[in-house]
């Protein structure tokens, strides 16, 4: 690692001292009408004339709040949240609109590559360096991307070269007074003088240190030890011709369970251990002709990731069980490779009537192999998945107030007895220059194959836990519909705005996962079709920027999550309908001040009570029970202050994140805690502090 930093460094030396001359683009605002969007339609389209409401996530705003991964970046937007799930090796998961993860649909650069693996835990290993912009469409959205996007649609789109620069960062964060956490970075892009060929280059390295919060021996923040790097490059061989390739690696070593320096990790008490290596790339390649007015896209992607690990519970005292295992520990591997292929042929037909309409025609193929196995738990999932999908879509400008947007999208899947279709339609009306209103209607489903906390192993009285997919399990399906009024006021120095967003989301064939007893190793549970489900609620966001200097962002959610009949999450204790792990309430708050060479982020994000299974077997816990958790907040605060020189520019910042430190209070103690029994904010209050040089 340190010999491919050195190389970096040398890389973009060489450019600076080529290259004096090299500026830099203003910084983006939060508030910008006018960003370009592409999840909507997968065509490039004004935020403003978009049917379906696109929120955006900018590079700045995720430097404003200091967001070092993906994870930490999402949850400055309305109707997301992302939450941490287990207390020894903190996998996250990001739920839209009150649904879990596995209703999301994760693109990088619009693809689906995103594997039921990656959703426990590259939320966390994508490195912020990486990231240009994410882009959020809320609502069922299986009409462009097949499989699982009923939720939403959530766009990782990378950093491409447009101009050329560089920067260096580093910082460090100490978690607590008690853990440190260290970063370094760096990005490059460079521009042939034709501007016909691009490239930008990116590496990362992290390692932050195991956090015990109540002191009993055992993590609640495991170590991690990440590195990352890649590249975007795009060529022009003619005017209307484009290939863009891209690729990426990242490795990530994290331990989580008994704080102790025996090694391998079965001679602790209790741990998890994982080892990733994940490899991913794409090519696109554009050609536009007839004028521009047409244009052919066609892809390749792939991703797979190789990981070893390790979940496992030492025996305490039967000399026979501590042999065994001894003999034989929990120790497993996986790979999951996914490979998704297609084209796309758009066609602008102007006039079309009495306005322009762009028509839209793909094919698209998703290819996903999953293997977990673990031979001493007897545990095993092997599975194949593969999606063909055929997609029309008419999006119609009809006049400057009204845009008629529709689509058919056809799926044959593997794992589904018949062809699926899923319909859209969503209008845009302007009354004016400063309010829209929209309208849409979608369906989707989900596919019964394995998702991403389905292979999660996770400690629970004394034992551990598994899912399987019950073999009578079939799709998911779900309607949606959408209605908002989005209202913004610009005027010469100041721009305000807000947006009312009403959400409606029924499921049927709703998966639950359903206690079907023990083994000799602990629970198993069973993934099974229950009645059904809605999910209904209002997303309120609000706006400002004044003059460049201040501006504010926020947004609340108000929304029921409930499940046509009671579900047992645990054995013996009665069912409930409400959705577990989701509050009916949340928000955020984003404060940002920049003004000559200081700036200042204020963030803030409210999480409302809910509804967690909690196991018996830790001895703070003795009794198995649905409990209510307290709402909580995390308020976070960061200074900026940038030294420009004649060549380069010096940002030195600091910061404290969750000031007031709401961390949860209430973990399992010991070897046999129940490790899903994890609610509150991601990490206890952390100072930082970095330093970042751009050339």
């Amino acid at each position: 690692m340190r010999s491919l930093f050195i190389i970096f460094v040398v890389i973009t030396n060489a450019f600076s001292q080529s290259n004096p001359e090299a500026t830099y683009s203003q910084k983006d605002s939060i508030v910008n009408l006018e960003d370009i969007v592409v999840t909507a339609t997968k065509t490039p389209k004004r935020k403003t004339n978009s049917p379906i409401i696109i929120n955006v996530i900018n590079s700045e705003s995720i430097r404003n709040v200091q967001a070092c991964n993906l994870s930490e970046s999402l949850s400055f937007q309305t109707g997301l949240r992302v939450e941490t799930d287990c207390q020894t090796c903190n996998y996250t998961q990001l739920r839209i609109n009150g649904m879990s993860g596995g209703f999301s649909q994760i693109l990088v650069n619009g693809r689906p590559t995103f594997s039921p693996l990656m959703g426990l835990y590259a939320l966390e290993q994508f490195p912020s360096n990486m990231i240009e912009k994410i882009e959020v469409m809320k609502g069922g959205g299986s009409t462009l991307y097949g499989s699982s996007a009923i939720g939403g649609t959530v766009n990782i789109i990378t950093k491409i070269p447009k101009e050329n620069s560089s920067q260096i960062e580093f910082n460090t964060l100490s978690i607590d007074r008690q853990s440190n956490d260290y970063s370094i970075l760096g990005n490059s892009s460079i521009i042939s003088e034709s501007r016909k060929a691009g490239l930008f280059l990116f590496v990362n390295k992290r390692e932050r240190e195991v956090y015990d919060n109540n002191q009993d021996g055992f993590s609640e923040l495991p170590y991690l030890n990440n590195i990352s790097f890649g590249a975007n490059m795009y060529y022009m061989p003619k005017e209307n011709q484009k290939l863009d390739v891209s690729f990426s690696s990242i490795y990530e070593y994290r331990y989580g369970g008994e704080i102790t320096i025996q090694n391998p990790a079965h001679l602790a008490e209790q741990s998890e251990e994982r080892t990733h290596n994940i490899f991913a790339g794409g090519i696109d390649y554009q050609i536009n002709f007839n004028n521009y007015d047409s244009s052919l896209i066609t892809y390749l992607a792939y991703q797979n990731t190789d990981r070893e690990h390790y979940t496992g519970i030492k025996p305490d005292d039967d000399a026979i069980e501590l042999d065994a295992f001894l003999k034989n520990p929990p120790y497993g591997d996986s790979y999951v490779e996914t490979i998704n292929t297609g084209f796309q042929l758009n066609h602008m037909i102007s006039p079309f009537f009495s306005g322009d309409n762009v028509l839209t025609l793909g094919v698209d193929y998703l290819h996903d192999r999953v293997f977990d196995e673990i031979p001493s738990y007897s545990y095993l999932v092997d599975q194949v998945s593969m999606d063909l999908g055929i997609f029309f879509q008419s999006d119609w400008e009809i006049n400057r107030k009204l845009s008629l947007l529709t689509g058919l999208r056809g799926d044959f899947h593997n794992y589904v007895d018949k062809a699926i279709y899923s319909p859209r339609a969503s209008f845009l009306y302007k009354a004016n220059d400063n309010v829209q209103f929209r309208f849409g209607y979608g369906t989707g489903f989900r596919a019964p194959q394995a998702l991403d906390t389905d292979l999660h192993i996770a400690f629970a009285g004394g034992g551990i836990s598994r899912v399987k997919l019950s073999p009578e399990l079939k799709e998911e399906k779900s309607e949606s519909l959408n209605l908002s009024v989005n209202y913004d006021k610009a005027k010469e120095n100041w721009i305000a705005g807000f947006t009312v967003d009403l959400f409606h989301n029924q499921l049927q064939n709703a998966f639950i996962l359903q206690p079907i007893g023990q083994d000799a190793f602990g629970e198993i549970y069973e993934k099974q079709n229950g009645q059904g489900a809605l999910i209904k609620g209002i997303n309120l966001e609000a706006r400002a920027n004044f003059n460049r200097i201040i501006q504010l962002e926020g947004g609340y959610t108000i929304q029921s999550s409930r499940f046509d009949n009671a579900i047992e999450y645990i054995d013996g204790i009665p069912g409930i309908r409400e959705f577990i792990r989701t509050p009916d309430n949340y928000g955020f708050a984003v404060l940002t001040y920049s003004n000559n060479n200081i700036s200042s982020t204020l963030n803030y994000v409210y999480t409302g009570s809910m509804k967690v299974p909690h196991f018996a077997g830790a001895p703070n816990q003795l009794v198995d029970e649905i409990f209510t958790t307290d709402s909580f907040s995390e308020l976070s605060l960061k200074f900026n202050y940038n030294i420009p020189t004649v060549l380069s520019s010096l940002d030195l910042y600091v910061g404290i994140k969750n000031i007031f430190n709401q961390y949860q209070s209430d973990f399992d103690i010991g070897k046999s805690r129940d490790s899903n029994y994890i609610y509150g904010p991601a990490q206890p209050r952390t100072t930082y502090f970095g330093i970042r040089l751009k050339f």
